[in-house]
C-alpha cells in the first residue's frame, strides 16, 4: 500500500497507545514502514472473535458450576488456550489432560498436579478448585 493509504482507524491498539507496523511504498517506489493506529475491518473481526470466546467461557463456566466439566476446562478457555497448548505446558499427552476435564477425575488429582495447573493458569490452588458463581 502507499504511504498515504495506511489506515488510521480507531482500534484496540489505539486505546492501548500501541501501533501496528505496516509496510508501505513511498513516493520513490521504495519499501518502508509506517505506523497504523488500526483498521476498522480488522477491529470488527477481532471484536467478534473476542465476543465468541467470551460466550464460550460463560458456557464452560456454567458447565463447571453444573458439575459437567472440571475447572481446568474453564481456566483453559479463560486463558485462551486449546488442549494442545495446555497439554504442552502440563507436560502430558492431550488425552490425559482431557481426562482431567471430568469432575470425578479432577477430584482425584494429586496436589502436585493441581499445583502445576494452578501455576500454568497463574492462580492459586484454591482458585483452581473453586470457581465463583
Amino acid at each position: 500500500m502507499k504511504e498515504n493509504e495506511v489506515p488510521q482507524d480507531k482500534s484496540h491498539l489505539a486505546s492501548a497507545k500501541m501501533n501496528e507496523l505496516c509496510y508501505v511504498v513511498d513516493k520513490n517506489g521504495n519499501y518502508s514502514t509506517k505506523q497504523s493506529s488500526g483498521w476498522a475491518p480488522k477491529t470488527l473481526a477481532l471484536d467478534k472473535s473476542l465476543e465468541l470466546i467470551d460466550e464460550r467461557v460463560k458456557e464452560i463456566k456454567q458447565k463447571v458450576i453444573n458439575n459437567e466439566l472440571s475447572p481446568i476446562a474453564y481456566y483453559m478457555e479463560l486463558n485462551r488456550m486449546d488442549l494442545s497448548v495446555l497439554a504442552a505446558y502440563f507436560g502430558k499427552w492431550k488425552w490425559i489432560v482431557k481426562r482431567h476435564f471430568n469432575p470425578s477425575k479432577f477430584d482425584k488429582l494429586t496436589s502436585k498436579s493441581l499445583k502445576k495447573y494452578a501455576d500454568i493458569f497463574n492462580i492459586s490452588m484454591d482458585e483452581l478448585k473453586e470457581i465463583s458463581k
